[in-house]
């Protein structure tokens, strides 16, 4: 299930990227990953999370992140992922290939790659970031990967949030349930 899955992204994605932008090459297929960050200036920093409706507390934290290294690789959940962190009805609101498309297209971005497991433990194993990277509500301790990341000589941060700036707050805003 899994292959199919990750198999039915791969098509949906490359349907969607036509139009030749040349942040679309920052989208990477995850099984490609490693040879990817293998060119990439270190250090790298590695964050992940939904990224459903981009905005301010987004790119401020994504800013934030890149000023950590080199290079900044986002990794966003895929819907599936996404809808088992329990964020909601109807989450995400922006399936995963325009998610990816508008995280790419941040100039803080440097690669942009997706996860199907619960967590993105695996690819933070697979690239050994130097920096790993999470919100400001996540403890450094707490942060999957943290352990993996401190075993080879890494950093962990957590960014401070921007108080009020929230994708959830956004929604029930539009929902007009502020």
């Amino acid at each position: 299930m899994r292959n199919k899955t990750r198999s039915n992204h791969e098509s949906r994605i490359a349907n969607h990227i036509v139009s030749g932008n040349a942040f679309e090459r920052k989208i990477c297929r995850p099984e490609d990953l490693a040879a990817r960050v293998a060119g990439l200036k270190r250090p790298l920093v590695f964050t992940n999370g939904v990224f459903d409706l981009l905005h301010r507390g987004h790119v401020t934290y994504l800013a934030q992140a890149r000023a950590l290294g080199a290079s900044l690789l986002v990794a966003a959940n895929s819907d599936a992922s996404a809808r088992g962190l329990g964020k909601g009805a109807g989450r995400p609101l922006n399936a995963l290939e325009d998610r990816l498309a508008v995280l790419a297209a941040l100039e803080a971005v440097t690669l942009v790659t997706w996860f199907e497991p619960e967590t993105p433990l695996e690819l933070i194993i697979a690239v050994k970031p130097d920096v790993l990277v999470k919100g400001g509500d996540w403890e450094p301790g707490a942060i999957v990967g943290a352990k993996e990341v401190k075993s080879w000589g890494g950093a962990v941060r957590s960014i401070p949030l921007l108080q009020g700036r929230s994708t959830t707050s956004l929604i029930r805003r539009i929902r007009g349930k502020s």
